[in-house]
């Protein structure tokens, strides 16, 4: 990943790092799965029954936009040389955030579906239970195909890499490349078949349905979305973030929640934190608007408890003051603490370990304004960076070169903090070769580019 502080491009992430990722992802599975109802609150329960796919494929879908192909590549990113070359108080930092990012992490499978959580609890539970060799065997010995048991891993990635069942670069949903009974019969095999069965009743109908509106996240009725209770309308969305802007707050760590009441609207501003408790409430008409604090608690103040961890850890005075804020901002649920936090990022000029963490983009919301949990951990690649030091050096020779006038230019040519760092950890609905951070606007940008996601992108192309 290439970042300056105009940018960051990641680039090198290890096969291990992805198995432990996972792991870390969900080290507390059972509170999670019982937590997934709690989250889920306002949204109505996984139907235990819907149109299977043979009704669906009465209405003509066509399941080839919805299924990952099974020769869908896999790859490794490499970080051991960059990891390898940190210091151990480094690595320890590296360690905490990491662990912060992969619990906040979760946050984005509840944020992707109401079924993404508890699909990933399944498969998690799966493949944590059996040995992929043996268990594959006992597949094929029991009549499925090859084909059918590399549906079910491709699947399973899938579920992994987009933190839920839908894309995380285009939003449309993903369902098993094969019938649901032959799904069945292959998790039906598994040693813990009894702890399955429960979580695979409540979704299966779920994930292999097509129905129009399912089928790619939006507003409801036309698509799916957990920001939004589904009552809420685009006239909603436009009524709240009305007021909201009149009381100069803004919705990045929040979730919108509609009632009615004989003709009377309540609409809950929820926000991210882990404490709990109602922090304003006013009434105009018929409409009451309340915000309350204590959306995703129990993995807030993980977040919180591991940044709060890495502050022994930082290299300087402006990481522990970055860390502290953030710290603030996810047990409180302020999202000025998170930009104070950005602020100090900004100032952190040239990390070896470069990091970010919060709720960002805000491309999976209907409405566009709230954010999507990310976290990432990246280690500085010194040969690359040097390069990239040597460019930014002759940057000014080179704009007398391009094709238009000075006048194109700006008066002054302002030298950005151009570093390329190898991903470590990224948690969150997809690694992206480059991001434009922070979003909240105010003094600086900061620009991120991938090294080992573009180089291992550029290798699978040629």
């Amino acid at each position: 990943m290439h970042f300056s502080r105009f940018g960051i491009s990641f680039v090198h992430f290890c096969r291990r790092t992805c198995h432990v990722a996972v792991i870390n992802l969900t080290s507390n599975i059972p509170k999670f799965t019982q937590s997934t109802r709690q989250f889920s609150l306002g949204f109505s329960e996984v139907p235990s029954s819907s149109r299977l796919l043979k009704d669906n494929m009465k209405t003509e879908v066509d399941r080839g936009q919805y299924v990952l192909p099974n020769d869908q590549p896999v790859v490794t990113l490499e970080i051991t040389s960059a990891f390898n070359g940190l210091s151990k108080k480094e690595k320890l930092y590296a360690h905490y955030i990491s662990k912060a990012s992969w619990h906040g992490g979760l946050v984005t499978l509840l944020q992707t579906s109401p079924e993404s959580g508890p699909a990933f609890v399944l498969l998690h539970k799966l493949f944590s239970a059996e040995d992929l060799e043996k268990f594959k065997a006992k597949v094929i010995d029991a009549g499925f195909t090859e084909d059918e048991y590399q549906a079910l891993l491709v699947y399973s990635c899938g579920v992994f890499c987009n933190a839920g069942n839908y894309k995380g670069f285009g939003d449309t949903k993903i369902v098993p490349n094969m019938e649901q009974s032959r799904m069945e019969g292959m998790l039906k095999l598994s040693t813990i078949w009894d702890q399955l069965k429960p979580l695979w009743n409540s979704l299966k109908d779920t994930l292999f349905d097509l129905k129009p509106g399912i089928t790619c996240l939006g507003y409801n009725p036309e698509g799916v979305t957990t920001y939004l209770s589904k009552n809420c309308t685009p006239q909603d969305t436009d009524q709240v973030q009305a007021w909201l802007k009149t009381e100069k707050i803004e919705c990045y760590n929040t979730r919108l929640f509609k009632t009615e009441n004989n003709g009377k609207i309540t609409y809950e501003i929820r926000l991210a934190s882990e404490q709990k408790g109602e922090i304003k409430q006013l009434t105009d008409g018929n409409i009451t608007y309340v915000i309350t604090r204590g959306d995703y608690s129990p993995l807030m103040g993980k977040v919180a408890d591991f940044l709060e961890s890495a502050t022994s850890q930082a290299a300087n005075d402006t990481e522990m003051k970055m860390l502290k804020a953030y710290v603030s901002s996810f047990r409180t649920g302020s999202l000025d603490d998170h930009k104070n936090g950005s602020r100090f990022w900004i100032k952190d000029k040239g990390p070896v370990v470069e990091t970010y963490i919060g709720f960002i983009e805000t491309y999976r919301d209907p409405a566009g304004v709230r954010g999507e949990f990310e976290g990432f951990v990246a280690a500085v690649n010194k040969e690359m960076s040097a390069k990239f030091t040597t460019l930014v050096s002759n940057a000014e020779h080179f704009l007398t070169l391009l094709p238009w006038s000075r006048g194109f230019e700006k008066d002054e040519f302002l030298k950005p903090d151009f570093t390329s760092l190898d991903v470590l950890t990224f948690a969150g609905s997809g690694i992206p070769a480059g991001i434009n951070i922070p979003n909240c606007e105010f003094e600086h940008l900061y620009k991120s580019s991938s090294q080992n996601t573009l180089e291992r992108g550029y290798s699978e192309i040629g």
